[in-house]
């Protein structure tokens, strides 16, 4: 049987994990690589022969089957795998972004070519989390999804919780390991997740959900002090990337910081660690947890996806169905202020009588429930730290709320978990 003839489009980190992982496997061949700096150092010794530093060679090549994207981004990219599907090639990517912002386009343009479009590793890493939602997990009608999809914001909240150390601190100490980028945007303001989510709901809920539409905030704001009221209260703080659907339609999708009971296991996956936690019908609740990023788990998905091609080339005019792109509906977004949830309120106030009365007063008037009230110790300038927990109440409440503590100083605002 011929070998299926790939196309590397990058050669960084896990390009380097899947180069290295498809030397031990006989029916694959990586035939030509593209980087930007054909003489760069690197950790594998690959003939200079099979490089090149213009992508185009690989996507105009007649001999390749699979263009395999590494690179990420959405210019040039989106050039690259359109010309590559044009050209009658299959694509497997880990590229987030690109399917965030052009999936509908790029899946529609595959379709349009008969080419199948695999992206096991755009999601979690080395965690399969796509194949078995479109496969083993095709009979249920999933609707609630609840996830840790950033290891760098875990690998810092969790150093925040366990050494009591400031957010700049750890900040500093993960960009020292590599664990955070030197412009760490993208993960610590939820970026890299809400790509992630976007892509993910869609599948499940085989409905289309736009980037647009996901409310998005990161953990810049979150303080030591939050993460010892949140352990007194029972709970841990995480990036959560949440989707949630009704049976109208209605998607509510988000990514940001949130207090998980410490009887979830989400609350225990720590460091670099990713989880997608899904509940459907008739599964119920499932958990699937693992390595989210690296050389090899990452390179794992990728040839995972490279196999699954080639177990089919050459046999079918019209390869993998069930992991084809079939969304025609869009899902109605919910908008953040239309949402309930229980909130988690510090608050800095005058330590004078009345104050607490003053709070549950403000709250009652939005007919807001208090799960929660206490005071923790008075500062030397006779000011108060308050702690309030919610009942579920809705978001643009909660806003007015604060809006009129106008006596006291709202230091954060965060949204706590169900369950």
């Amino acid at each position: 049987m011929a070998k299926l003839k790939i196309g590397l489009i990058g050669l960084g980190t896990v390009g380097t994990g899947v180069y290295k992982t498809l030397q031990d496997i006989n029916n694959v061949e990586i035939v030509k690589i593209a980087v930007k700096n054909i003489n760069k150092p690197r950790s594998v010794n690959v003939p200079t022969t099979m490089m090149t530093d213009n992508p185009y060679e690989i996507v105009n090549d007649p001999s390749i089957d699979v263009v395999v994207e590494l690179i990420g981004g959405v210019n040039p990219t989106w050039d690259y795998l359109e010309t590559a599907i044009k050209n009658g090639k299959h694509i497997v990517t880990a590229n987030k972004e690109l399917l965030a912002k052009k999936g509908e386009e790029l899946f529609n343009l595959a379709e349009k070519y008969n080419r199948v479009v695999l992206y096991e590793a755009a999601i979690a890493g080395g965690i399969p989390i796509i194949m078995p939602v479109k496969t083993i997990l095709a009979g249920n009608k999933i609707n609630k999804i609840q996830a840790i999809l950033n290891g760098t914001t875990n690998y810092i909240l969790t150093n925040m919780d366990v050494n009591g150390s400031s957010y700049d601190e750890v900040l500093k100490k993960s960009q020292e390991l590599g664990y955070a980028e030197t412009d760490p945007t993208g993960d610590v303001e939820g970026f890299d997740a809400a790509y992630k989510i976007t892509t993910l709901a869609t599948i499940a809920f085989k409905k289309r959900v736009k980037l647009e539409n996901v409310y998005r905030e990161g953990i810049t704001k979150i303080r030591r002090e939050d993460m010892k009221n949140a352990n007194e209260l029972g709970y841990k703080i995480k990036l959560i990337a949440s989707a949630t659907i009704d049976e109208t339609n209605n998607a509510d999708v988000r990514v940001h910081p949130m207090l998980v009971s410490k009887n979830n296991m989400l609350a225990h996956i720590d460091y670099v660690t990713n989880a997608v936690k899904i509940k459907g019908h008739p599964i119920g609740d499932i958990v699937l947890s693992g390595p989210g990023a690296g050389e090899f788990p990452t390179a794992s998905s990728v040839v995972g996806d490279i196999l699954a091609i080639a177990s089919e080339f050459g046999r079918t005019d019209y390869m993998l169905p069930m992991m084809r792109c079939n969304h025609t509906e869009a899902a109605n977004p919910v908008k953040i202020d239309d949402t309930f949830n229980k909130y988690y309120i510090s608050i800095t106030a005058p330590n004078a009588i009345g104050i607490i009365a003053k709070i549950g007063t403000i709250c009652a008037s939005k007919n807001i429930s208090l799960s929660s009230i206490m005071q923790k110790e008075v500062s030397g300038d006779n000011n108060a730290d308050i702690i309030v927990i919610t009942e579920s109440c809705q978001e643009k409440l909660i806003k007015e709320v604060v809006e009129e503590l106008k006596d006291c100083t709202v230091n954060s605002l965060i949204r706590v978990a169900e369950g």
